[in-house]
């Protein structure tokens, strides 16, 4: 979560959030893999090939077969949240009708925490659990920490994930697509993708609430390295 502060010009103090979205994760998962990977990739092939059609045959390869799997792992991921929301709401509510004593305490134990009076903790207890579904869904958000997943959140994840991969990866392989020596196109694709995996990482930092720059260094460095450990692999094996 990113939080700033302003006060404006009439003294009043202003807060302004940032949540990092579902959709945000998504793409920074899908990206920052779409980056790395078929830049590696191709660097290693580089270390062994001259001719760059080879290059990029593997690389869409790759790029074909990794979003297929990151968005795969994103639509189980997203459904296995589901799954494990619905069934912890049929246990509390459970739970709410066959032991509502004890649900109560538990309510009572959750309020206590928050250091509240012990008489606005007992109305408040009276008056949550006058209401099954407020009841139910108290207990959901601040006993078990869960917030119920969007209808459409599986597909969408998977699609968002698979297609960041995809932009992300078809970055590093453009300058195979139009330099024809590997080891050309190795040194441009180098460029391209350090400096896209830096403004990747810089505008990931933003999002995500971490310094920038930082973000930004560490993003392109761990993509450098893994292209660089690829590339010295691939010439000792040739």
């Amino acid at each position: 979560m990113q939080q700033t502060e302003n006060v404006t010009s009439e003294g009043k103090h202003e807060e302004k959030h940032f949540m990092a979205t579902d959709l945000i994760r998504d793409i920074v998962i899908g990206m920052s893999d779409g980056l790395t990977v078929p830049f590696a990739l191709a660097a290693g092939l580089s270390g062994s090939v001259a001719n760059a059609s080879l290059v990029v045959i593997a690389g869409m390869a790759e790029i074909a077969a990794g979003s297929i799997a990151m968005g795969l792992g994103g639509y189980l991921a997203a459904r296995t949240d589901q799954e494990h929301y619905e069934s912890e709401l049929k246990r509390e509510w459970q739970e709410v009708k066959e032991l509502p004593h004890r649900e109560r305490e538990e309510v009572a134990d959750i309020l206590r925490e928050w250091q509240l009076p012990e008489e606005t903790v007992n109305s408040a207890v009276e008056s949550i659990s006058k209401d099954p579904e407020r009841w139910v869904d108290f207990m959901m958000k601040y006993e078990l920490g869960l917030e119920k997943p969007e209808p459409r959140r599986a597909r969408n994840s998977s699609l968002t994930i698979g297609l960041s991969y995809i932009i992300g990866g078809i970055i590093p392989l453009f300058p195979y697509m139009i330099i024809e020596h590997a080891q050309t196109a190795l040194v441009t694709s180098v460029i391209v993708t350090l400096i896209a995996l830096f403004v990747f990482g810089y505008v990931k930092g933003k999002f995500t609430g971490s310094k920038p720059l930082k973000s930004a260094w560490q993003t392109a460095l761990v993509g450098g390295a893994a292209a660089g450990i690829a590339f010295f692999i691939a010439k000792l094996i040739s």
